[in-house]
């Protein structure tokens, strides 16, 4: 073999030039720009979007049973269902309602004619309270992705199928029963927040957290129950610890809602 062949060819460079070193272009980097998330269910109902727990219900509300379908406040102080919606239209005005925060567990609901929801003797629901009272208050459940509502009288809300009044008398919960309830307020995004709630850590330091909340003491010392923690940690495995908690506090008198 040569051994001129073994010699590497390359560009002739005469004595005193420089040589030139070859640039890479970079491309400018595209900055990734993220998509807003769009809602549809938001969308095709006119910008009211499913509540999915208590603390949303605050404001504006509509009850929804099946598609686009509303419980519309009458001027005799009854409920009925109201007429079927399009895609993108929201409730109207008379399927408005204004939800009462009362504690953790319950709200209480104001029609547009300035009147409590309350549930009757005979299970019908009626507008027409000035206050709030024990009939007038509601206990939103959330379970598996559905919702509804117990009445002070521990029937769920319901439409009656012969004539579209809104009555509470089903003891048990079942495709009747289960409601949507849609809120136009802004809705914030918890994703991050949520990291830093009185929901962090054992249940002994949740209840520490729920008592500092919402004590009402004027020399700031908190009042613990001192019952074991036993039937908090299987009422959290039940999803009911919130309802746990406040029990404990009101044995201690020591909550703001508690009476």
């Amino acid at each position: 073999m040569s051994e001129y062949e073994k010699v590497r060819v390359g560009k002739l460079v005469l004595k005193g030039e420089k040589q030139k070193s070859k640039k890479r272009k970079h491309k400018p980097k595209k900055e990734k720009t993220e998509t807003p998330k769009i809602d549809l269910d938001c969308t095709k109902h006119g910008n009211w979007w499913g509540v999915t727990k208590i603390e949303q219900i605050v404001g504006p509300i509509a009850i929804e049973f099946g598609s686009h379908t509303y419980v519309k406040a009458l001027d005799n102080g009854l409920f009925t269902l109201g007429a079927p919606h399009e895609d993108g239209q929201g409730p109207s005005p008379e399927e408005i309602l204004t939800a009462v925060p009362i504690n953790e567990r319950k709200v209480a609901f104001k029609s547009g004619y300035n009147k409590y929801l309350r549930v009757e003797k005979n299970g019908v629901i009626t507008g027409r309270s000035d206050a709030i009272g024990a009939m007038e208050q509601w206990e939103p459940v959330f379970e598996g992705g559905k919702t509804a509502l117990i009445g002070y009288n521990d029937c769920f809300l319901s439409v009656s199928p012969e004539d579209d009044t809104v009555v509470a008398n089903a003891k048990k919960a079942g495709e009747e029963q289960y409601l949507t309830l849609r809120s136009q307020t802004i809705k914030e995004d918890t994703s991050q927040a949520d990291a830093g709630t009185e929901d962090q850590g054992n249940v002994k330091q949740i209840e520490i957290n729920y008592i500092k909340k919402f004590q009402k003491f004027q020399d700031k010392k908190m009042r613990i129950c001192t019952e074991g923690t036993d039937k908090l940690k299987k009422a959290q495995e039940e999803g009911i610890l919130h309802e746990s908690l406040l029990d404990r506090r009101s044995k201690m008198k020591a909550d703001r809602y508690c009476k």
